[in-house]
């Protein structure tokens, strides 16, 4: 699959293969950059199994460097600008044995290190390039997972529909590794917005008539808020997807009018396994069929487990998580409908009030359709009555007094949730409720929360 993706790069020829701000890269330019790095790799020592970071965000330059530590068999340590707190401690566990920083200027380095770990053994035994990707630590200490690249690239043998992709989730990121296979499988091309704002994103897709947008619920809510898609073309949208974390289904509803020419689709992946196919019920409905060539699920009460044929090797610096039959446990807590299956939530971030199940997404889900909230992230906090209670962090679209908000906020749920769910502390914050990932930060705002007790 690695040579017949490097064929695909020079036959394609003047086809549009990448697109961003600086300009644009068609297939034949990106061959030649890859073949040039492939020969700068070897220049400058880079081998076979070689433990190699990539310190860049998504570019003609990244992308070119990506292509050729792949297709010489290295093990690829992605790390973004999204990774910087935190690059130091990843380049260390990862026993990274060489840098490559692209940017303004492009250095090449060698750490003196030497990488030892056993899952690298592995990877050179099979002599197959691989990949390393670190979780974001929203429950505890960041895991580096170890996977073996071909594995990935197997579900990219069949051929499926080419796509002008703007790519949201970077490549340190597990998503956004799969969007940037799948499109240069299919020989669709590329799209850098500016940065990931919604007035860059839909920018983007107005300049380069971009078809597919993967991104995540929270900036689907941020888009929609901004109001940007009103001023610009974005009638070029075929397909929406969405996943790292559960769609409240007021902005799915929105969402589905904002852009009525695009197709909504649900995805479904985790660090450790790759990226599921998956199928929505239709375009406003949050139940999905996960699964697909190379994955087999359970759900175990109420939880869902998979086994997948591209799982990781294993983490860098933790105990297996896979159970004696191979299947992983994904906390994700889901109901059952046949074939269908609908997200909860995270069985960690459940909120007990007294022995009722509280499930964040729900409480947030009607928060957001309030008047005057922006975003809203939902949290538990210790209570000596009721073992937990409800804390709500929301971020306003104009001032408003908490007094005030407070009043609206009971009302609007009480007619709408059950009492116990309803919060009982109201936090209003000027900052992002999310992470750099566009992700609800439950983690940050429980922080918070603490520190303003």
């Amino acid at each position: 699959m690695i040579e017949v993706l490097f064929d695909g790069l020079a036959l394609r020829g003047e086809a549009l293969a990448i697109a961003e701000p600086e300009g644009t890269c068609d297939y034949a330019e990106l061959h030649e950059r890859v073949t040039a790095w492939t020969e700068r790799l070897a220049y400058e020592g880079i081998a076979r199994g070689d433990v190699v970071s990539l310190e860049g965000d998504y570019g003609i330059e990244t992308v070119s460097a990506f292509l050729a530590l792949l297709r010489a068999g290295a093990v690829i340590v992605p790390l973004s600008r999204d990774s910087m707190p935190q690059r130091q401690a990843f380049l260390e566990l990862g026993e990274v044995e060489w840098r490559i920083i692209t940017g303004e200027v492009t250095l090449v380095t060698n750490t003196r290190r030497t990488a030892t770990h056993p899952h690298y053994q592995t990877l050179r035994s099979r002599n197959h390039p691989g990949l390393v990707l670190f979780s974001s630590g929203s429950t505890g200490q960041p895991k580096g997972a170890v996977h073996d690249l071909a594995l990935l690239l197997k579900k990219f043998q069949t051929p499926r529909h080419a796509y002008r992709t703007l790519v949201f989730l970077q490549l340190d990121h597990i998503g956004g590794v799969n969007t940037l296979l799948y499109t240069l499988a299919n020989g669709g091309a590329v799209v850098v917005a500016l940065d990931r704002s919604p007035a860059a994103v839909c920018a983007a897709i107005d300049r380069y008539r971009v078809e597919l947008l993967p991104t995540s619920p929270t900036f689907l809510n941020l888009l929609l808020v901004s109001e940007e898609s009103s001023r610009h073309n974005v009638s070029s949208l075929k397909l929406i997807t969405y996943g790292t974390e559960p769609m409240p289904p007021y902005t799915l509803e929105r969402a589905n009018d904002c852009f009525p020419g695009a197709r909504f689709l649900q995805t479904y992946g985790m660090t450790e396994l790759g990226i599921l196919r998956s199928k929505s019920r239709d375009d406003r409905s949050l139940w999905v069929k996960v699964g697909g060539e190379g994955y087999e699920t359970k759900i175990v009460a109420g939880r869902l487990w998979i086994r997948a044929e591209s799982a990781m090797l294993g983490y860098l610096n933790a105990p297996s998580p896979f159970d004696a039959e191979g299947y992983f446990d994904t906390g994700d807590m889901v109901e059952v409908d046949g074939e269908w299956v609908r997200f909860l939530g995270r069985d960690s971030e459940i909120i007990n009030v007294g022995g009722n199940k509280v499930y964040p997404v729900e409480v947030e889900a009607v928060l957001l359709a309030m008047d005057n909230i922006e975003d809203a992230v939902v949290h538990g906090e210790a209570n000596a009555i009721s073992g937990q209670t409800v804390v709500a962090h929301l971020r306003l679209r104009q001032e408003e007094s908490l007094r005030d908000v407070k009043i609206r906020l009971r009302r609007f749920c009480l007619e709408r949730l059950a009492p116990y769910k309803v919060p009982t502390r109201v936090i209003v914050s000027s900052e992002p409720l999310h992470t750099t990932r566009f992700k609800r930060s439950r983690r940050a705002a429980h922080q918070e929360a603490a520190g303003a007790a």
